[in-house]
């Protein structure tokens, strides 16, 4: 063969080209160095040989070396003495950047490993051991040359391409064949496929190999306690056949006997399979290999059915058995049971009378499809069938069952099973599956998402609750709780396993209520797919569940009065655009803005008019019922005010006169579909200053800030949020789910909440000039999750914690069967002080999702379950507030003596004037003094008035005022009418 470097090295390219024909042709067919890397498909870089001569080559002796790409130094990694035959594949192991990826599976361990380098380098196949000298060593003994990236000092005529990643490789063309002595047309970047002396073997032009021909019945056939043998054979045309072994997983009491090899070329080599007399029933899937002496091997498989005699009944428990599958899975067998329960796919037997074994299972679910069944409750019946594992999709486990069912046999009615008593904290339902059970205590509603579409309710011992709700995430008792709670499930069903056409479970009211409890149910336990999502066990009843409403409606939140409301509402996507293309006053092709981009298809909420008008009446309601003098609003249309202007207008419509305005919008709102807004009481509450908003990149719904004044002159600041969902789509890096219960986009979260306590709030309160701050809204997090730590951390006192924590377990949102609270209120050090009571109003997240406003995937049933009451106007709870803040200013009136001249009016104008004289006849007051004049006539107004406080107006008339002092002033009224002014005076001190 030919080899050459580059042009620079011409003349040892010449010497190459004269050096006599090797007995064989091993080429470098494969190299890999990106083994251990960042993101490495592999642990180990590789070096892959192929013998693509027809004669066997001795690698005695010989060795691959590397060098770096302008390097002079080479590393040896000297060779197994082994022969590789023609076609076969050696795969050697190298050096590792110490990282993750797959194991290679190298045929000799390097003494001294390689460590290649991606871009650039230089590789040689060696006849001898000696390292190579220079940049551009002498040829002598080079067997194959590779030189890859574009600073490569040597090469065969031209550099082959580098390896541009950690998950690519350089493969020679023809799996090895190709040999032109130009290294970049010889060697293309791929994807990383190692080969080794197990791989199958390639012939390089020639006579090709002749593959093993195995002869392998494709199934049969033995009796259980029996045994037999089964013949099996093979042959090769260009080869001798001369071992055999069983591949798949080895089964008790099934073996190869000795094999006969090939007497010759061509010639039969034949062994048996064996099958002991303990050989289990069930169906094995038994895989034999073959192999000769050219390297090559073949399989075959035998479906081999090991069965019981005809007439034999096994008992349900010997079914079951105490292991996690049935010993008997894939058998046919006859059993026998009572039918404890009817399901819209089968029936459950219970054997008669069990064998008292509490690990093994008396109960069985035959399953029929679709096929009728007449079957009655209490009759004994005798089923033939196979065993099977049902696995649903999701499920961690599989769940015995009778399938394929040829006979079943009524052996007479009457008969009864007495349900097994068990407690569902420490149970193990594997041990009960199929069986007929009657739960102890009562059991507590955990979810009722799937109530309308599937029939199903999530029940626990007690209420669970999300780990990082009370936990820190990764502690200790986090894991635990999380270990506790995935114990502590089960799902009532229906028996039906497709939409009920009647929605089941509900009563008082027309709903069952997360927090709800359920006493004596009982039913047999059932394993299958969930509608929530993934598998667990169920329960079908056998008798009515008897509810209890443990968990009652209320029609108001429940809180301390004090002397301002706050409250934090998700709305739940309120969109006066509809997803139809048409908005609230009609008008037809409309969209929504996301992104820059207005379509339809970017809104989020109702689907048309006739949803809005149900969505709007139940958000309205649960508005008015709040009754807050602000409230923050998320998951409202980013459409300017309109949206806010529109839910405003329907509420002074409810309260029958002008109650709330909205809070003009601050400059930025993002560029979601969504945002936050803040509705508020003008009669309660006076703006201060306009609102803001925190437009960093990091918030793609930008918080918004308001300050406002009280009627005593207090102020304060709310701040509304709505973090980064949790959901996953995209995640990656930081935000990638973590497993530690936060979900994904935490990393975002948490730059967020930075963001907001380290750079916003400064600005709110120095906008407003006040540090009493209220952080609300949806925050994507739970109670001990990271960025709330962050918020807390930077003095923010959690006041659902404070109120709530030491009464109940608090929440405003329910996934998975687990409750928590991702809806907020966390006031500043200052204003904590003035908080005298928080709760959730659990009016929306205990209630079922077939009570809101959609129609989609409703029946006639889930629809006439709708009303227009506030419960379900959102998935998440309400968060409220109660505040008791402190007035600025006093009312001195009772300690200051008022003394007032008579009003002289002027006859030429009319204008009125008049001295007063204050005595403060008690402490010193810090002012500043106001003196008030209430009352005035129509048509007077005070000329020389300071301001106004609720429309009374006012004058300043001193700083302070120390104990015992006086001070003169002169009040000028407008009086065109000259009418008499008669008024009480009111004195206050302090600031408004």
């Amino acid at each position: 063969m030919k080899k050459q470097f580059g042009l620079r090295l011409f003349a040892a390219a010449a010497m190459l080209a004269c050096l006599p024909a090797t007995a064989g042709n091993v080429v470098i067919s494969q190299i890999y160095a990106g083994g251990g890397n960042s993101q490495a498909t592999y642990a180990n870089d590789y070096i892959e040989l192929f013998n693509r001569s027809a004669q066997d080559v001795n690698l005695s002796g010989w060795s691959v070396q590397y060098a770096s790409a302008t390097g002079t130094g080479w590393s040896v990694h000297a060779l197994p003495a082994l022969t590789l035959k023609a076609g076969q594949y050696l795969l050697l192991k190298e050096g590792s950047g110490g990282g993750g990826g797959l194991a290679v599976d190298g045929n000799d361990p390097a003494r001294n490993p390689l460590n290649m380098a991606i871009a650039a380098g230089k590789l040689a196949l060696v006849r001898a051991t000696g390292a190579l000298q220079g940049s551009a060593p002498a040829l002598t003994d080079v067997e194959d040359f590779l030189g890859w990236g574009g600073t490569a000092s040597a090469f065969e005529t031209a550099r082959a391409v580098a390896m541009g990643n950690n998950q690519t490789a350089l493969l020679r063309a023809g799996s090895g064949c190709t040999d032109s002595d130009n290294n970049s047309a010889d060697f293309a970047a791929a994807a990383a496929a190692p080969r080794n002396m197990a791989s199958p073997f390639n012939s390089c032009g020639g006579v090709p190999l002749q593959p093993i021909v195995p002869v392998c019945p494709a199934s049969a056939t033995l009796t259980v306690g029996t045994g037999g043998s089964i013949a099996l054979s093979a042959s090769d045309a260009d080869g001798i056949v001369n071992g055999a072994s069983i591949t798949s997983a080895a089964v008790p009491g099934l073996s190869l006997g000795q094999l006969t090899p090939a007497g010759a070329i061509g010639g039969s080599a034949n062994v048996a399979l064996l099958a002991a007399t303990n050989v289990a029933a069930g169906s094995y899937p038994v895989v034999v290999r073959f192999t000769n002496d050219q390297g090559q091997n073949a399989s075959c498989t035998v479906n081999l059915s090991v069965e019981l005699a005809a007439g034999t009944v096994v008992p349900v428990y010997q079914v079951q058995g105490a292991g996690a599958t049935s010993p008997l899975t894939g058998a046919k067998i006859t059993t026998e049971g009572v039918v404890t329960a009817k399901v819209g796919s089968g029936f459950f037997i219970q054997d008669l009378n069990g064998d008292g074994d509490p690990t093994t299972s008396d109960g069985l679910f035959v399953y029929m499809g679709a096929t009728p069944v007449s079957v009655a409750v209490g009759e004994l019946v005798r089923v033939a069938g196979t065993v099977v594992e049902y696995k649903p999709g999701g499920a961690t486990r599989s769940y015995t069952e009778l399938s394929n069912v040829t006979s079943v046999v009524g052996q007479g009615g009457g008969h009864s099973i007495t349900p097994t008593p068990v407690s569902l904290l420490g149970a193990n339902l594997a041990d009960v599956e199929g069986m007929l059970v009657r739960f102890n205590g009562a059991l507590t509603v955990n979810a009722n998402e799937s109530l309308a579409s599937r029939g199903e309710l999530t029940l626990a011992v007690g209420r669970r609750e999300i780990p990082t709700n009370r936990y820190a995430p990764r502690s200790a008792e986090a894991i635990a709780l999380a270990a506790e709670n995935a114990a502590n499930m089960i799902t009532l069903d229906d028996g039906i396993f497709v939409t009920p056409a009647t929605v089941p479970y509900v009563f008082d009211g027309g709903t069952v209520r997360t927090g709800d409890t359920v006493s004596g149910l009982t039913g047999v336990v059932d394993y299958g797919a969930l509608g929530s999502g993934g598998a667990g066990f169920k329960l079908q009843p056998t008798e009515s569940p008897l509810f209890h409403r443990s968990n009652a409606r209320t029609a108001a939140p429940e809180i301390a009065l004090g002397n301002v409301r706050v409250a934090s509402a998700n709305v739940l996507n309120y969109f006066t655009t509809f997803v139809d293309g048409k908005d609230v006053t009609g008008a037809s092709g409309q969209g929504c803005a996301l992104g820059g981009k207005i379509l339809a298809s970017n809104c989020r909420g109702a689907n048309n008019a006739q949803e809005f008008a149900r969505q709007h009446e139940k958000i309205v309601a649960q508005l008015k019922a709040i009754d807050a003098d602000v409230v923050g609003l998320m998951e409202i249309q980013n459409n300017g005010d309109y949206a806010a202007g529109y839910l405003v207008n329907a509420l002074n419509a409810a309260y029958g006169k002008v109650e709330y305005a909205v809070v003009p919008k601050p400059s930025a709102t993002g560029t979601d579909a969504i945002r936050v807004a803040m509705i508020y009481k003008p009669g309660k509450l006076s703006l201060v200053g306009n609102a803001l908003a925190d437009a960093d990149a990091v918030n793609d719904r930008p918080p918004m800030a308001q300050a406002f004044k009280a009627g005593n002159g207090a102020k304060f600041s709310v701040v509304v949020n709505h973090l980064k969902s949790k959901r996953c789509s995209g995640a990656s890096g930081a935000n990638a789910d973590k497993g530690d219960g936060q979900s994904c986009y935490n990393g975002d979260r948490l730059l967020q909440a930075q963001q907001l306590v380290n750079v916003f709030v400064p600005q709110v309160k120095a906008a407003a000039g006040d540090d009493d701050v209220l952080l609300i809204g949806d925050m994507n997090s739970y109670g001990m999750e990271e960025p709330i730590q962050v918020m807390t951390n930077a003095g923010f006192v959690n006041q659902l914690e404070r109120f709530v924590r030491p009464l109940t377990m608090p929440h405003s949102y329910v996934f998975g069967g687990e409750s928590g609270y991702l809806d907020h209120a966390l006031a500043s050090a200052s204003l904590s002080n003035q908080v005298v009571g928080a709760t959730e109003w659990n009016v929306n997240a205990d209630e079922p999702e077939v009570l809101d406003y959609n129609f989609e995937d409703k029946n006639a049933s889930a629809l006439a379950l709708y009303s227009a009451l506030p419960y379900r106007a959102s998935d998440h709870d309400p968060v409220v507030i109660a505040l008791n803040l402190e007035a600025t200013y006093q009312d001195v009136s009772a300690t200051v003596l008022v003394q007032r001249a008579g009003l002289v009016q002027s006859r030429s104008s009319s204008v009125a004037t008049g001295n007063v004289w204050l005595t403060n006849n008690g402490a010193a007051l810090s002012g500043p003094v106001h003196y008030l004049v209430p009352g005035l006539p129509a048509g007077v107004t005070l000329a020389n008035a300071s301001g106004s406080l609720n429309g009374v107006p006012y004058i300043t008339v001193a700083p302070a005022l120390a104990a015992g002092a006086q001070i003169t002033f002169q009040l000028k009224f407008n009086n065109p009418a000259k009418a008499a002014i008669n008024y009480v005076p009111q004195v206050l001190s302090g600031s408004f």
